[in-house]
């Protein structure tokens, strides 16, 4: 049992069957069995990704979808579809996006999500924002993650992309006195001027 981030080689790769005997506070996640290392989100982070969870939770209540909507910390294990037994030590990327909306309730169990949500949003993070635009971006991709936002606190402003033929295209750009729609939810019109408002 791991108790200390410091006892953990950044270089190694390890999986799910590792990440989940390490008991200590930080926060981690495994990307393609590589670790990446959390930082505490800002003040201003935390009222993005809440004002967003309490939009889309409310909707979700009120529309009575069979989506779930969680925030971080929460676990999306990733993992290839070409294996016919699942084990956790086949499993090389947990995440904790910082929004995420499940509509299959089958993917859900203690641990958090097994499998693609079918929409994400990470807001961007000044201490490693390549994470959210190159790494997870390829990641949410490459498994099927049909709708992906990622918000950028400083300019008050989403990037949409949705999953077209294997690929994510750039459906829009959002700014701060504008409304967003999920595909996913086409009546669902997110104000970004609540989104951003700082209190």
């Amino acid at each position: 049992m791991v108790t200390s981030l410091s006892h953990l080689d950044f270089t190694k790769k390890y999986s799910y069957a590792d990440y989940i005997k390490w008991q200590f506070t930080e926060r981690l996640e495994l990307l393609k069995g590589y670790l990446q290392k959390l930082a505490a989100p800002s003040s201003f982070h935390q009222e993005i990704s809440g004002n967003l969870f309490t939009t889309f939770k409310s909707y979700i209540r009120q529309s009575q979808k069979p989506c779930k909507v969680f925030h971080a910390p929460f676990d999306v294990r990733f993992y290839s579809e070409r294996k016919s037994m699942l084990a956790d030590k086949d499993i090389f990327t947990v995440v904790q996006p910082d929004i995420c909306v499940i509509c299959d309730r089958s993917k859900i169990d203690q641990r958090g999500c097994l499998g693609a949500p079918d929409f994400i949003i990470e807001i961007l993070s000044d201490s490693n924002p390549k994470t959210d635009l190159k790494d997870k971006f390829k990641i949410y991709q490459e498994y099927g993650v049909t709708e992906y936002w990622i918000a950028f606190p400083d300019q008050k402003m989403i990037q949409k992309f949705v999953l077209t033929e294997g690929k994510y295209q750039l459906e829009g750009m959002y700014v701060e006195n504008e409304e967003i729609s999920p595909n996913l939810f086409p009546d669902l019109k997110v104000d970004l001027t609540e989104i951003f408002e700082e209190i």
